[in-house]
């Protein structure tokens, strides 16, 4: 494996995200890198389509605001500072790859959900952010506790 120096990890704040910190945290203790977390938040006017006539901004800084307080709680459990903890707007693969060239980070660590059928077709942000990486990619496969 190489002997990697920034990772960035993509994270969806779901309970799955504690496998694919324990994933990133390993390979940065083998390989001593340091550890940077992202999570990108889709703007609402994207995820339902801009048509609703309401003004969202109080929800969308709602939302960025519980981010910044989980991510600050998965950072501080691996001792990753605040300066290399980001929460973002925009489409999440574009944003991870853009932070990631941006911070010179050489690899990116993301959860794979393992999706099949339809969801598949559609594509995943994993899938995104694999076919347009400028750096290594892992997609750490979680399982759900049920799996």
């Amino acid at each position: 494996m190489a002997g990697y120096k920034n990772i960035l990890v993509g994270l969806d704040l779901s309970e799955d995200s504690a496998q694919v910190l324990d994933r990133a945290a390993q390979i940065a203790a083998d390989s001593g890198a340091q550890v940077s977390l992202a999570h990108i938040i889709e703007p609402l006017t994207f995820a339902y389509g801009g048509d609703i006539p309401m003004d969202l901004s109080e929800v969308q800084e709602q939302l960025q605001n519980q981010a910044k307080d989980q991510l600050r709680k998965a950072g501080a459990a691996l001792n990753i500072p605040e300066s290399r903890q980001h929460v973002m707007l925009g489409q999440p693969a574009t944003e991870i790859h853009r932070l990631a060239e941006d911070s010179g980070c050489d690899l990116i660590v993301i959860g794979s959900h393992g999706r099949h059928g339809l969801a598949l077709l559609l594509g995943s942000t994993a899938n995104g952010v694999l076919h347009g990486a400028g750096c290594d990619v892992l997609a750490v496969r979680v399982h759900s506790p049920k799996e």
